[in-house]
């Protein structure tokens, strides 16, 4: 899918202190760095471990951060689950960037993208996109299990906006 752009500041919190005082100070000790890196791996394990707890199917995820950059590499069952790992890698805070090397064991038509703006819901986002403020479900279903209540959406987020099907 390639590289997606995030608001970094936006999204749960990952990190630790160290991240923040690193973006702080541009010189950094090589000891300062291996904490970086310690703490870098310690985030994609939490963000695997969210992705494992999510039940989002697929094959030898790995995730690797650097600087504000995750890049994310395996096999997901499906399309959906693909945009899906990207966006929950990405709406976390201190991450810019998503780097997407996966694969999908099913080849499906992606999805569109939507970044949440201020005084935004789903029904507004679903008649942009839809021309039909009901259908916001849809954009809610695409994006459960992230999403828990359709209520609770954050500006700088960025949620999925599948294709309908013609009929």
């Amino acid at each position: 899918m390639g590289v997606f752009s995030f608001i970094k500041d936006a999204g749960e919190k990952i990190f630790g202190k160290e991240k923040e005082q690193e973006e702080e100070n541009i010189e950094i000790s090589e000891a300062k760095k291996e904490i970086l890196r310690k703490e870098n791996a310690k985030a994609a394990n939490k963000l695997l471990e969210t992705i494992k707890g999510l039940n989002l199917a697929g094959e030898n995820f790995v995730i690797d951060i650097e600087e504000n950059t995750a890049t994310v590499y395996g096999l997901a069952d499906s399309q959906a689950i693909r945009e899906k790992i990207v966006l929950i890698i990405g709406n976390s805070h201190g991450i810019a960037k998503v780097d997407d090397r996966l694969a999908v064991k099913i080849e499906e038509p992606e999805s569109g993208f939507h970044t949440v703006e201020r005084g935004e819901n789903l029904s507004k986002i679903a008649k942009e996109h839809y021309d039909d403020a009901n259908k916001y479900t849809v954009i809610f279903e695409a994006n459960k299990p992230m999403l828990k209540d359709p209520d609770k959406i954050f500006p700088g987020q960025v949620l999925r906006i599948p294709r309908l099907e013609k009929k």
